[in-house]
């Protein structure tokens, strides 16, 4: 098992290599990370797709990546297995390159038997009781190789708004969580936290939605200003823009945005879905493909659209293989839009 984590001066010396790349990296949580991810939730259940993943991480790592994403459902455990394997035949000093992964849905052959009240479960599919949580982190370590996890989620925690009322999902789960969590990160197990969503911060200010300003009170209650809740992943791209348009956090007497309200509370942005998999590929209308110059595939305009974005710290793409990571790398020699060039995107 690798130990150490991503650290500020080794990323930054990562970045340093690809001198041809500066404009491709940015700095969140002190950490220099690419504004392209690998991400692995598709894929056959098959070694010839593991197979796949391993030789798209080492492309990436060796091309200028160093983001990685996962979780332990995706693709019942094998894509973080295929994350390790990368990883332990990379080569790569560990703190050059971040691991992110998650937990919350139930996966087969990875339950904590015995352990798990019903009470602590919701539509028999979704947990964020500590014990949950513990366990399936322990068992991520594993899969990953890794002593340390950088990034450590709560996936999708808005599936339990279905199930609680609001007050017992923030005052109850979501404290206890957060709690756990704090309690791994002190024992060097993860470094940060956060919660990677699907809908629950495109629904915010809905009562099925997720608040970051609440979650980020429930983790400085928890822990004070020095607490590890620092990054949150959603969806954004050209199809789905609400992180970006809608005003729904309240800070006194102003609504902001999801990305402003994060950068104003010291959390950084991840954005999931960049390619809609696959289905913003190709066919995209002639004003979004002039968001980057010449012959360029429509994929590398719509990760630009996605890496532009002010506040977006990494625009994750499913990539499981190596010729994916070398299309995608296209958007590395471009510089991103200015923030006025993006804005004007929507008028």
């Amino acid at each position: 098992m690798q130990t150490g984590s991503a650290t500020a001066e080794a990323t930054a010396a990562y970045a340093a290599r690809f001198a041809q790349y500066q404009q491709f990296y940015r700095v969140a949580q002190g950490l220099t990370v690419s504004t392209l991810g690998l991400g692995t939730y598709l894929g056959e259940m098959t070694d010839d797709a593991d197979r796949g993943y391993v030789e798209a991480v080492r492309a990436a790592l060796d091309g200028g990546i160093n983001f990685l994403d996962t979780s332990l459902n995706y693709r019942h455990q094998r894509s973080e297995r295929a994350i390790g394997a990368a990883l332990a035949a990379s080569g790569l000093a560990r703190s050059h390159y971040v691991v992110c992964t998650k937990a919350g849905f139930l996966v087969p052959d990875a339950m904590p038997l015995g352990r798990l009240r019903a009470s602590e479960l919701v539509g028999n599919m979704h947990s964020m009781a500590p014990v949950f949580l513990d366990d399936q982190l322990q068992r991520s370590r594993r899969n990953l190789g890794l002593d340390t996890i950088d990034v450590f989620y709560l996936h999708n925690p808005e599936t339990q708004l279905k199930f609680v009322a609001p007050d017992v999902f923030y005052e109850e789960r979501i404290r206890a969580a957060f709690t756990c969590c704090e309690a791994m990160a002190a024992s060097g197990r993860i470094r940060y936290y956060g919660a990677a969503t699907w809908d629950g911060f495109r629904r915010n200010g809905m009562a099925d939605g997720l608040s970051l300003v609440r979650l980020a009170a429930i983790a400085r209650q928890v822990a004070g200003e020095s607490h590890h809740f620092r990054f949150v992943q959603l969806p954004f791209n050209l199809s789905m823009t609400e992180a970006f348009g809608q005003h729904a956090e309240q800070f006194g007497e102003e609504r902001v945005n999801i990305m402003e309200a994060a950068r104003r509370l010291g959390i950084s942005v991840v954005a999931s879905a960049t390619l809609l998999q696959s289905r913003l590929a190709t066919g995209l209308p002639e004003k979004l493909r002039s968001l980057v110059p010449g012959d360029s595939p429509d994929a590398v305009r719509a990760i630009q659209f996605t890496r532009s974005a002010p506040g977006i710290s990494v625009a994750l793409v499913g990539m499981a293989q190596s010729a994916h990571v070398a299309a995608n790398l296209g958007v590395a020699a471009v510089p991103p839009l200015a923030p006025d060039s993006f804005t004007r995107l929507f008028s």
